[in-house]
């Protein structure tokens, strides 16, 4: 095992030294901007890796500034799921923080096919002004176990990869990487000096006055027996009734996504050593779900599942869930979740009198990274010209939905997203026109049908069904 994780240390190495070298200087245009001073915490405690980047970013060219660019390399770019940015307005009490905009921008020829993202920055920063700000980027599925298999009783062990230098497109000055690990286990890790480890953090740094696009490569082996939960696929389903409530309905299917699983397993040693074994695996989960819920249940494909406590106050409401067995890496679980929610809770009416709906979007269980999610809001029978208004980039289209007594069908709206995370739980809304008469296509449908049956079952009993002889 050591000479592999030599090997594997010697490679990396070697490949990321290249692709440093092959940068040259007229591979890309010169930069008018240069980072002060850039500080980087990466949050290694759980499966999905989040990074807090604190950047002093000052222009000292001759037109004004209006962008800042974050480079990544290419193998990094497909397992991020958020890229947000702030500028810091004021300090200390009085500091504030102005959301700016980020997109995905492609330049050309640049080095080593490293991708780019543009934080548009509200007021343009002109020569020798500087901008602080703050970026949050979460990563998914960058944490590889190692072993790749583990037994019941042996600890979870996971590599990160890594840069000790920031890439960047500008000019660094001084800059500074905290790692923080979920224990103070870790079998080995990097060494690009000045490094240095105390407990659960690893510091790197101050690295002064780097040249663009400079890196180091590095790998942190440690120790990792968080749940790492990833829900391949959900499909939430929320119905909207103008009769008074709203109901969800959730599908999951759940894998652990950590080591696999080696050998059999014992239920009596995991119940009778709880602390040494199946460490990695997980047993209990949380699902956030809003406040005022009722009508709670949880079932998989054989029935009800009795392992479920609900906690609830006026802030919110909390379902916490256990499986029919523990998860190891590997192993799945289907299973359904469902509830019912006050309708003036979420269904507002806009100044210009069109409907909405204000509810979650993403996935209400905890620290939990869904693959493929799929988010359908059934509107009352009769609306029209329904459009989604979502804070991130979503795939959506329209279907129809047929129920008890509907006539021309249900409009459902179908929000697609991959890759969540939960930053991802933010508020979206649903518009659409409703005529008030719909609301009594139901009940008159009803009155109709029991006139009808009324009058047959008069007429029936007016019929002389005597047999006459001839």
């Amino acid at each position: 095992m050591g000479t592999l994780l030599a090997f594997r240390f010697a490679l990396v190495f070697v490949v990321f030294s290249v692709l440093s070298l092959t940068v040259t200087s007229s591979s890309v245009p010169a930069q008018d901007l240069q980072i002060v001073s850039a500080e980087r915490r990466i949050d290694l405690t759980s499966h999905i890796v989040r990074i807090f980047l604190t950047l002093k970013v000052e222009n000292t060219g001759t037109s004004p500034a209006s962008e800042v660019l974050l480079a990544f390399p290419p193998t990094q770019v497909k397992h991020l799921a958020i890229v947000k940015a702030a500028a810091t307005v004021g300090k200390r009490k009085k500091k504030s923080y102005v959301p700016l905009a980020v997109n995905h921008k492609v330049l050309p020829d640049a080095p080593n096919e490293a991708q780019f993202f543009s934080i548009s920055l509200h007021n343009p920063i002109k020569n020798g002004e500087t901008v602080l700000l703050e970026v949050l980027l979460v990563l998914t599925r960058v944490l590889e176990p190692f072993p790749a298999e583990v037994r019941q009783s042996e600890s979870q062990l996971v590599y990160y990869h890594d840069s000790a230098i920031i890439l960047s497109p500008y000019f660094i000055k001084e800059q500074t990487t905290y790692i923080k690990t979920p224990s103070a286990k870790v079998e080995s890790l990097t060494r690009v000096e000045p490094t240095n480890r105390v407990g659960t953090e690893i510091s790197y740094g101050r690295y002064d006055d780097r040249h663009p696009y400079s890196f180091a490569p590095i790998i942190v082996h440690f120790e990792n027996n968080s749940p790492f939960a990833v829900v391949e696929e959900l499909v939430r389903e929320v119905e909207v009734s103008h009769w008074g409530s709203i109901q969800v309905r959730e599908h999951y299917t759940l894998v652990h996504a950590g080591a696999q699983h080696k050998g059999v397993f014992s239920r009596v040693e995991y119940q009778s050593r709880p602390a040494f074994s199946g460490v990695s695996s997980f047993r209990h989960l949380i699902a956030k779900l809003p406040p005022r819920v009722h009508s709670v249940y949880y079932r998989d494909d054989i029935g009800n599942i009795s392992t479920s406590h609900l906690r609830t106050d006026s802030l919110k409401s909390e379902l916490e869930i256990e499986p029919r067995y523990p998860l190891f890496g590997g192993w799945k679980a289907t299973f359904v979740i469902g509830y019912g929610l006050p309708l003036q809770d979420f269904l507002f009416e806009s100044s210009d009198g069109r409907r909405y709906l204000n509810f979650s979007f993403g996935c209400p269980l905890a620290e939990t990274v869904v693959d493929k999610l799929t988010v359908k809001v059934v509107l009352p029978e009769g609306s029209k010209n329904p459009n989604a208004v979502v804070p991130f980039l979503v795939k959506d289209h329209l279907e129809t939905k047929y129920s008890y007594l509907d006539v021309v069908g249900r409009t459902v709206v179908v929000l697609e997203k991959e890759n969540v995370v939960p930053e991802h739980n933010s508020p979206f809304q649903v518009y659409y026109d409703f005529n008030p008469i719909f609301m009594l296509a139901e009940p008159l449908m009803l009155t109709s049908a029991f006139f009808l049956f009324f009058i047959a079952c008069v007429a029936y009993l007016h019929i002389d069904l005597s047999i006459g002889k001839s």
